[in-house]
């Protein structure tokens, strides 16, 4: 392996890391977001209480889109083969694609879109996000 290939797989590597741990970071955020809403409607919950919401509530089940992604993130990361370009190119087109909030769309796009309406944390991660899917 030449060591241009060799930097070239440390950097895609560090690539997904980043993505990772920014797709976490605004995973939190709509999490938050999610669960002020909830807790206005039903009281507050306790971080068991909302592990199970998470897991179980229809509400939070659109979240589990972000999770999904972190898992093939993670998955290609502990690969036993290289990730090609051709894969990281095909996630960044996913998260792009899955991150387009919309007014009227998918349920994801639509309660994303509402996510960013009202609250600036989830505007600072996406841009975050977006700023990291945009240098590639």
């Amino acid at each position: 392996m030449t060591s241009n290939m060799l930097l070239q797989r440390i950097h895609q590597h560090q690539y997904l890391r980043d993505l990772r741990n920014r797709l976490l970071h605004l995973h939190r955020m709509l999490l938050d977001t999610e669960r002020i809403s909830y807790e206005q409607v039903r009281g507050r919950v306790s971080n068991g209480e909302l592990l199970r919401l998470v897991i179980e509530d229809e509400q939070f089940a659109w979240l589990h889109r972000i999770s999904e992604v972190v898992v093939q993130i993670d998955e290609m990361l502990q690969a036993d083969k290289p990730v090609s370009l051709e894969d990281v190119e095909n996630l960044i087109a996913d998260v792009r694609a899955l991150l387009t909030p919309q007014e009227e769309g998918n349920a994801f796009a639509r309660k994303y879109y509402t996510a960013l309406q009202r609250e600036a944390s989830v505007v600072l991660a996406h841009a975050e996000v977006s700023q990291l899917l945009a240098s590639k």
